[in-house]
């Protein structure tokens, strides 16, 4: 295993993390139980440092493409630019939530008004890293890019149709 390979399944932790986070912080707000909350905040900072790991690995996984002369540099531009604005809310995310783990464990007057401010975080990162990952996924699979010709083949008879 390569750092292309580790960049292509890490790059997944920050997706789903940030979104899992935020549905278990805002259940444990509305519940009111500080067990959830802090579990919460343990999802977000490991999907921060997974962030950090998918951003440092992307230059490989760039290289490994350049290799198999099948690199479109536009494409992997795009992706590696609002890569950094998704690392940048992740690094956000990962403070904040070691933060709010502090708070929550000094039981802070304010913790739940940093529990709010933190779920709008996660909420806001989870839509930075899955564009960068809608982003990412377009150098590899054409088919999300949609069908730019007029004419569709229909895949059950092998024909095409107008």
């Amino acid at each position: 295993m390569d750092l292309t390979h580790v960049h292509l399944l890490v790059t997944h932790l920050p997706i789903y993390g940030s979104i899992l986070g935020g549905f278990v912080l805002a259940y444990g707000i509305w519940a009111k139980s500080s067990p959830t909350v802090v579990a919460a905040y343990f999802i977000f900072i490991i999907s921060a440092l997974g962030a950090g790991i998918a951003y440092a690995t992307g230059e490989s996984a760039e290289e490994t493409l350049e290799g198999l002369k099948l690199l479109n540099k536009g494409k992997v531009d795009q992706h590696e630019d609002f890569a950094l604005s998704a690392l940048w809310g992740f690094i956000i995310l990962g403070i904040a939530g070691i933060i709010g783990l502090f708070f929550s464990l000094k039981n802070w007057a304010g913790t739940q008004y940093v529990s709010f401010i933190i779920l709008f975080m996660a909420f806001i990162s989870f839509g930075l890293v899955a564009y960068t990952g809608f982003l990412g996924g377009q150098i590899r699979h054409t088919e999300l890019e949609g069908t730019n010709n007029s004419r569709a083949t229909d895949f059950r008879q092998g024909e095409e149709t107008d």
